[in-house]
């Protein structure tokens, strides 16, 4: 075993025994019957985001489109430097 895989051993073993010390008054939560409104899982239910549904616009051409393309070349910033690299818009029409 190397001298990295004995140290990253011995950090997960603090780090996995060090989880059974915390005290019980930290891991109990603040929800009692009186106020759930403390209560993690209750404000995460009273915050619900509407529901919104998204319907795809489906448009197809008719039977005599014809696809239409422009093309051109634009200079793109790299690394290594400018380059120039060819572009392509299409739609139907």
């Amino acid at each position: 075993m190397s001298n990295f895989s004995m140290r990253l051993a011995l950090i997960g073993l603090i780090v996995f025994s060090a989880g059974g010390a915390i005290p019980a008054s930290a891991q109990q939560s603040d929800c009692n019957d009186q106020t759930l409104a403390n209560c993690p899982a209750e404000r995460a239910a009273q915050k619900k985001r509407p529901r919104v549904t998204i319907y795809p616009r489906r448009v197809y051409p008719g039977p005599n489109a014809k696809r239409q393309c422009r093309s051109w070349l634009a200079r793109e910033y790299r690394v290594s430097g400018p380059v120039i690299v060819p572009q392509m818009r299409c739609w139907w029409e």
